[in-house]
Formats: C-alpha cells, structure tokens, sequence
C-alpha cells in the first residue's frame, strides 16, 4: 500500500513495484492556434530530419562516441554549456528530479562559434541519479532523429569524460504538474483541451511510425509548456520500439510511473500503443478533476487511486459536476461530456477497448471546434440584444 511506505519514497516520481521490476521530465514555437482553426483530419506523419535512414541506437556510451555526430544534433563540449548556463549557477536552476538537473542558459557565438542567440534548457545527468547511460542514449536517439511540434526539440549533447548533457529548447512555461496542481491554477477548460489535443498529436505521431515509438512515460511532469502554452512532449528515456510484423506487443521489464501505467503492462510485461493510450487517459482525467493520479488521503478508492474513485462518475451527467474541477469553467454540458467519455474510453481495463490516438485527436479536434462554434453563437446573441 502507498500510504504504508516511507514519506521519502512517497515523494518519488518514480516507482519499483515488487512483482514487476522498476517503474518509474523542434522547432521554435509558433503562436497558439485559434481555437476556431479549421480541425485537421489527420494526424502528422512521423518525419524523420535525417535522410540515412534509421540509426542505429549506439550499443553504450564508447561506441557512441566513435560517432562524430548524431542526426542533426549539435555536439558541445562541457566548457560550453558552463559558459551558457553561467558556470552552472544555481539560480539558473528550473527543474530537478531522478536524472538530475536542469539550468536555464543561453547560447550564442560567444558560447559556441556560428550559433545563433538561442535561449536553452541544459539537463544534466546525475551519475548517481535513477536515469543512466541507457536512457541517455535512447532521448538521444529518438530526439535526434525525429522532428515533430508536439515534441520537445533536442538540439545538442554533450558526452565528455564523465559528463551527459542533453540540450534542448527553453520552455518558458515549464510542465503542466507544475500549473495544473497549483491552488492558483489558471487553466481554463479550452486551454486544458488544447493542452490534451497538442500532446495527443505527439503520441499519434509517435505511434504512426513504420515501428510504432511507445512514449511509455505519460505524465503530466512530461508534458512542457512554451510561451504560447503550446504543449510539447519531453523525456524520452523510457521510450521504446513496439512490435512489428504480425506481433502484437513486446514484452519489457516494468518500467513507467506508478498510478499511469496500463494494468495489462503492469500485470505481464506486454507493452503495445495502447499502453501510452491508458496514460493518456489519466492524464486527461488530471486535467479534468484538477487533482494527481495517486493521493494516499483520497477515501473510496485502492491506493489513493483516482482512476478508480473518478472513473466510474465520468459516464453519470448528474454526478459529473461533483468532481470536474470548478476552476477551469466549462462549454454547455452537450459539449463538456465528450471529454470526460474520451478519458472513460482511454481507460479501459480492456486494452482492445481503447481508442487509438489517431481518433483521439480527431475527438479533441471536434471537441475544440463545437466550444468555438458554441462562443460565436453567444457572441452573436450578445451582439443582437446590444
């Protein structure tokens, strides 16, 4: 039971469970799209940004470094990211968590010669931390390689001596933990759909590869937020390949985020793309409730488990509004239900069950297209009666 553990273990982001083995944060951004925008009627394909073809996810770290470069990622030495984060100050700091830290910083043609004034995020591996060269190599690999705007762009690395540093593009708003469990939390019901439409985008995009990628880290500390509150997936050090050919899943040691993982991966091992659909689900249950996926305090449900004290309300119109978070406002109820029977749909104890994420996009699109249609429709109203 999570309440029976240690306060120290509690507060992990990451989790060992017993019977399975270990569990455990592009392109410069472009301005919110309107929320009238016309809907897309499919998701982006995955684009590869190098032309070689696949490569080859580096054995370790020394076969690694005979590379002189990976995809189209810049290699930086150490004594440039001291000098674009300010000798690694400390106040300079923006995150923290298992695989160390991250430092605000800046790059230009004083830092690294024919570089553009870029404002970065420079996460530094800590080499005691729960993350290792593995996970290391495997951001590296797929960042390094794919190029969508739902996904964080990873522009450099550096890998000298005992040093791993990821360098990736600024997110000014940081991660949607942070905003969305904040008592002064200002997400409004669009932007939370918004937010859930964007990183749908990225998983769908993931998903649509030749060898579907499986994020396998849903979380809301995963998802970042730039100026624009334009989401963008991050963290890809549990990512993995899934299956091909006539397979219909691969089977891994259990690794995710305790409260997110699928059930059916949890129980066997077998992870498929409806793995990363489930924690899809919870999140946008998050978004929906405003509280975390596990609470110990939380009465009525296994664990603190919000999934199963909130899903069952989510198909009951007359008992919904008990639990929809009352800060975030809402559409008319028509509207409003189509979401909370999307996060009823991604969870599922039936993986089969779930919906691809290609529809669930096209499900957020719509969503998204009646809320404006409904707020020009009342605008009119408002316009006559002036």
């Amino acid at each position: 039971m999570i309440s029976s553990l240690p306060p120290l273990i509690r507060k992990m982001h990451r989790w060992i469970l017993p019977s399975c083995g270990d569990i455990r944060w592009s392109r410069p951004s472009s301005s919110r799209r309107r929320v009238a925008e016309a809907p897309q009627t499919s998701p982006p394909k995955l684009r590869k940004v190098v032309s070689e073809g696949t490569l080859a996810v580096p054995k370790d770290v020394e076969e690694f470094r005979t590379m002189s470069a990976y995809g189209f990622l810049k290699l930086f030495t150490y004594e440039d990211l001291r000098l674009a984060t300010g000798d690694f100050d400390p106040g300079q700091i923006v995150g923290e968590g298992g695989f160390g830290v991250v430092y605000r910083g800046f790059i230009d043609d004083a830092v690294c010669k024919g570089f553009a004034p870029t404002e970065v995020a420079v996460k530094e591996l800590n080499p005691e931390g729960l993350q290792g060269d593995r996970e290391w190599l495997t951001e590296v690999s797929y960042l390094g390689q794919y190029s969508h705007p739902n996904l964080v762009e990873l522009i450099g690395y550096c890998c000298e001596d005992d040093h791993r540093l990821l360098v990736y593009e600024f997110m000014a708003k940081g991660s949607l933990e942070h905003h969305l469990f904040r008592r002064s939390c200002s997400l409004s019901w669009t932007m939370r759909v918004a937010i859930a439409l964007d990183v749908a985008r990225g998983l769908s995009f993931l998903h649509g590869a030749e060898r579907p990628i499986i994020y396998r880290d849903f979380k809301t500390s995963n998802i970042l937020l730039d100026a624009d509150f334009n989401a963008k997936l991050s963290d890809f050090g549990l990512a993995k390949a899934g299956p091909m050919g006539g397979a219909t899943h691969v089977s891994t040691r259990v690794m995710g985020t305790y409260g997110y993982a699928a059930p059916e991966y949890m129980a066997t091992g077998h992870l498929t793309v409806m793995s990363d659909v489930y924690g899809f689900g919870v999140v946008l249950l998050e978004m929906l409730v405003g509280r975390r996926a596990v609470e110990p305090s939380r009465a009525g449900g296994r664990e603190g488990s919000l999934v199963d004290w909130a899903r069952p309300i989510l198909i009951r119109p007359k008992k919904l509004d008990r639990i929809l978070d009352r800060r975030m406002g809402g559409p008319p109820a028509r509207i409003l239900r189509r979401v909370p029977r999307l996060a009823y749909d991604c969870l599922s104890q039936n993986p089969k069950v779930r919906p691809s994420m290609s529809r669930v996009v096209v499900t957020l699109e719509a969503v998204l297209a009646a809320g404006a249609e409904e707020e020009g429709e009342e605008e009119g109203a408002a316009a006559a009666e002036a």
